[in-house]
């Protein structure tokens, strides 16, 4: 027990708090005067093993490991939806303690979010308007709006992101470039259940028969890579979207398989681009995303 008492105290000294920009900002600069590489892990909490893989994955590209927490309510589309989400923030701590993350950044809407700031606008092309861009109007302008925040502020050498949002980790990438910052993008393999079910926050919200039919999104995308060298593309992109049809449990909002470096939707096959199966759909009221590399 006093081990136990020990350890946690431990823990609670390793990890910093900060609430404030000025706070971060201030111990930042102490890391980069001892010439520390920084890595950022940006999330909006309700942290789960896909989120510490990240924390894992920076360990040794970095000196000084930073995770923000922050719900931003310009990337939601639906009130209820920003409403609903997840905000456990003692298990967060708690997991990132344990983890072995060095800073938490913890700010609030109006620290994020001063009034009279000028409107946010970046041109992102196509990536703005197709899948996710065309269900979610606005949510990545309100993703590239927070993380640019994040990035000016904490000035990552690193910064860390999951595959499981594939659209939206191209659209930081292109942010990148397009305000020339000098950051490394790391993209993160997505992290399953045992049963294929991708790791989300969101996964909270589903009920015990809701995760079930869920499994359904996994199975499908398993279906497409397993039979991607045997099945004509189109004919398999059918296939796939008709089973996904064909369960009264999932909703399905979109199914493709895209080239991985434009998100064009592939209509046949060459031998040297990569591909991606993407989807969204709601189960059991709420909307999941997935996507699974095919070659």
């Amino acid at each position: 027990m006093l081990y136990a008492f020990l350890q946690l105290i431990l823990l609670l000294q390793k990890l910093k708090i900060f609430y404030t920009k000025e706070e971060l900002h201030t111990y930042l600069q102490k890391q980069r005067m001892e010439a520390k590489k920084i890595a950022l892990i940006p999330t909006m909490g309700a942290l789960h093993e896909g989120h510490i893989s990240l924390i894992d994955y920076a360990k040794p590209l970095a000196d000084c490991l930073v995770c923000s927490i922050f719900v931003n309510p310009t990337q939601f589309n639906d009130p209820k939806d920003l409403e609903k989400y997840p905000r456990p923030i003692e298990r967060d701590i708690e997991l990132l303690q344990e983890a072995g993350c060095d800073a938490l950044f913890l700010p609030s809407v109006e620290e994020m979010y001063p009034s009279n700031e000028p409107a946010w606008h970046i041109e992102l092309g196509p990536l703005d308007k197709i899948w996710e861009g065309a269900h979610r109007p606005g949510h990545f302008q309100g993703v590239t709006q927070i993380v640019y925040k994040l990035f000016s502020l904490v000035k990552p050498d690193i910064a860390c992101f999951g595959q499981k949002d594939f659209q939206q980790v191209m659209v930081i990438q292109n942010m990148i470039e397009i305000k020339q910052l000098p950051i490394e993008l790391a993209i993160c393999p997505t992290v399953r259940s045992d049963e294929g079910m991708a790791l989300s926050s969101r996964n909270q919200r589903l009920s015990p028969q809701g995760y079930q039919d869920a499994l359904a999104l996994s199975k499908t995308l398993r279906f497409v890579k397993n039979n991607f060298d045997h099945i004509p593309i189109n004919e398999l992109s059918t296939q796939a979207t008709q089973l996904l049809k064909d369960n009264n449990q999932v909703d399905l909002e979109y199914f493709a398989i895209c080239e991985t470096n434009t998100l064009a939707e592939a209509k046949t096959i060459d031998p040297h681009k990569k591909y991606v199966a993407i989807l969204a759909a709601k189960v059991d009221g709420v909307r999941l995303i997935d996507n699974m590399l095919l070659n």
